[in-house]
């Protein structure tokens, strides 16, 4: 089928993206969906610094790529019989469905899916790295050419093809804008408290960085009974911080000034300097939780010494440690309860062909989630 997307023609363009244009919004053609895949109708998608990091060079992937791995969409096509619920259960996946997509498929064989969350899938993980689908090769294809998916998504377009593994079916009392973020920032953010930092009750739960993985932390959080401190080097995600709930919010420099140490510090900057900052607010005891991407080659200062005598943890989490058909109806429920105002991460709505502009808003640092939304009546 002929869709609308945006290809990132090549990594490492110089900044202002908005000049160098690395991207090229136009029609792909797109292969139907193969046995245990699933054709989705794009409704919205968030733009996050894991596709930064990919315009930027830091993380380098092939070229042409169609990005975008945070997103949320209504099923139009099964890759079974038509009819025929994928898995063959008849309380799974149906057309209609609106469904989460999440941007690291699973195969559910291999050692590292037998972790609850806490390893990438082996399998999912190399056919990210290949740009390719877990089912193999590429659905993709532009003058006769494949361009290769990002994550197993590839959601800025008005439709995607994903493995069934990518996708978790939410309720259409969910909204779009609320269920993309659900796919990474939430997954992430509130992965890294949850599924990994795992505050008791009473614990205080820092943040280190508070763009959207960061605040959507905070948020799960705070939605979980926890006194919350945020930390940024902006004023104004430190006012944001304090109208979603943080009791405490400063920049690292004054850190020391609060006396505040948690048991529980979620590092979501990404950056050297942001670690640093989450190891010297974390308590004796503590664990520190680092969920952000820094470029491969940064490197930190860490004190082993403290590490030992302090009987501190430290903690790597890749999607907030995250099984999404488990964690989503959790955080779903949340907001469902009116505890979990997913809607505050939205900062900015923006069209397909802002993209340019985006990532250099986005690595500018003043957004939290940026979000395309494609109308239901928006053909190639």
């Amino acid at each position: 089928m002929r869709i609308t997307g945006a290809v990132l023609e090549r990594t490492g363009s110089p900044a202002p993206f908005a000049t160098s244009r690395p991207f090229t919004v136009g029609p792909l053609d797109l292969d139907e969906p193969r046995a245990g895949e699933v054709l989705v109708r794009i409704e919205a998608a968030g733009v996050c610094h894991s596709d930064l990091s990919v315009v930027d060079g830091n993380r380098v992937r092939p070229t042409p790529m169609l990005l975008g791995h945070e997103a949320a969409g209504v099923v139009e096509a099964l890759g079974e019989t038509p009819g025929e619920a994928v898995h063959g259960s008849p309380d799974d996946l149906r057309v209609g469905d609106r469904v989460v997509l999440t941007f690291l498929p699973r195969c559910g064989t291999c050692p590292e899916c037998a972790t609850d969350g806490r390893l990438p899938c082996r399998v999912g993980s190399a056919a990210n790295t290949q740009g390719a689908l877990v089912g193999g090769g590429t659905r993709l294809h532009r003058d006769g050419q494949d361009v290769h998916h990002h994550l197993g998504v590839s959601a800025f377009a008005t439709h995607a093809v994903v493995s069934r593994t990518s996708v978790v079916r939410v309720d259409h009392d969910v909204p779009p804008d609320v269920a993309a973020l659900l796919g990474c920032a939430v997954l992430t953010g509130g992965g890294a408290v949850v599924n990994a930092g795992r505050p008791r009750t009473g614990d205080t739960v820092a943040v280190v960085g508070l763009g959207g993985v960061g605040m959507a932390a905070l948020l799960v959080a705070v939605a979980l009974g926890h006194e919350v401190v945020g930390i940024d080097t902006r004023p104004d995600k430190l006012a944001a911080a304090r109208r979603l709930g943080a009791s405490v919010a400063v920049e690292p420099d004054d850190l020391g000034a609060t006396g505040v140490l948690a048991p529980v510090v979620v590092e979501a900057a990404g950056s050297a300097r942001a670690f640093e900052t989450a190891l010297a607010a974390t308590a004796p005891g503590g664990t520190t939780v680092t969920v952000g991407l820094p470029a491969p080659a940064a490197r930190a200062s860490v004190s082993p010494l403290t590490l030992t005598a302090e009987a501190r943890t430290v903690v790597g989490s890749y999607l907030g440690s995250a099984v999404p058909e488990r964690d989503i109806p959790r955080y779903v429920d949340l907001w469902r309860a009116g505890r979990l105002p997913l809607e505050a991460l939205v900062s900015s709505r923006i069209a397909l062909t802002d993209l340019d502009l985006a990532m250099d808003r986005l690595a500018a640092g003043g957004e939290l989630r940026q979000l395309i939304t494609f109308d239901e009546r928006t053909t190639p």
